[in-house]
């Protein structure tokens, strides 16, 4: 199952698009499950999958447990969610430029996390085609990375020593 997860405060109909237009022209066919925030007068329907305006933590948790792959904006929420249950994720940033985000940070946190293993980068609709198929061919040769829920040992060690050290002067 792929589930597409576009954060709760605001809509983003490019990357829900996106996943139908996906969905409609893909040979396999895949369940897909979408939670989306109550979509605004007009704003883009898919017809390809299953929406919901909100899940009850439990119902959400219980969907991240059962994705094969999930799909959402560059929250960062979203994406540790995913690497901290070891999911690959397709990821799309919300853009400042089309207003929809205040400004560009999902962007920069894209840039920033490129070369991490099972996640996938569509910078725009244009590119998130063949994303997901690069994921969902990924998906069966992948091992899942679980990232752990604590800091790495030796980073809080160094950390702790800057933190000490700057403390002297």
């Amino acid at each position: 199952m792929i589930f597409l997860t576009i954060g709760t405060h605001e809509p983003f109909d490019r990357l829900v698009r996106a996943v139908d237009v996906w969905a409609d022209q893909t040979a396999l066919k895949h369940e897909i499950f979408a939670q989306i925030v109550s979509p605004a007068s007009g704003a883009y329907r898919p017809k390809n999958f299953e929406t919901v305006t909100h899940l009850p933590p439990a119902e959400y948790e219980a969907r991240i447990s059962q994705a094969d792959l999930i799909v959402s904006h560059a929250g960062m929420g979203s994406i540790l969610t995913a690497f901290t249950h070891g999911k690959p994720i397709v990821i799309m940033p919300r853009r400042g430029h089309l207003r929809e985000t205040r400004n560009d940070h999902q962007y920069t946190t894209v840039k920033n996390l490129t070369k991490r293993p099972m996640l996938f980068v569509a910078e725009d609709e244009t590119r998130f085609s063949t994303v997901m198929d690069q994921a969902i061919e990924n998906i069966a040769s992948g091992t899942p990375q679980l990232l752990s829920p604590v800091a790495d040992k030796d980073f809080t060690d160094a950390l702790h020593h800057f933190l000490i050290s700057s403390t002297k002067r």
